[in-house]
């Protein structure tokens, strides 16, 4: 059992591009496919399956690698809170993830976002991760 499941998530990721694979499965709850949608919908992966049968779930994930390069839209994928030192900050303290090109997945009340939709709706929250 590990005790930081979205940072195994994050890891299966980050080990998946250095290997150049196109699919990595992980196993799945609320949160990780939360954030998979958001990776969908900010373009850094190119698609998902959440898979049922079993008791937790999987999801698949179908990473986006650039055609003329080979080298992956994920340049870096980093946990930011970890369950040794959680990191909130308010709206008002919204990080901003490369000046702007990468994103923060946020973890609100209003559920889980980026931060760029944190800061319209005016909601803090604790950052999961960076991504860009």
């Amino acid at each position: 059992m590990y005790t930081d499941p979205i940072a195994d998530f994050l890891t299966r990721v980050r080990n998946a591009i250095g290997a150049g694979h196109r699919v990595v499965e992980v196993p799945a709850s609320k949160l990780k496919k939360e954030m998979t949608k958001i990776l969908f919908d900010q373009g850094y992966i190119l698609s998902y399956q959440f898979n049922d049968e079993t008791v937790q779930g999987t999801i698949k994930i179908a990473l986006k690698y650039d055609r003329a390069t080979k080298e992956s839209v994920i340049r870096k994928i980093q946990r930011v809170s970890t369950p040794g030192l959680r990191k909130y900050v308010g709206s008002k303290e919204m990080p901003r993830v490369l000046n702007g090109l990468g994103i923060a997945i946020v973890s609100t009340s209003k559920g889980v976002m980026t931060n760029k939709k944190a800061r319209q709706e005016n909601v803090g929250g604790e950052v999961l991760c960076y991504v860009y």
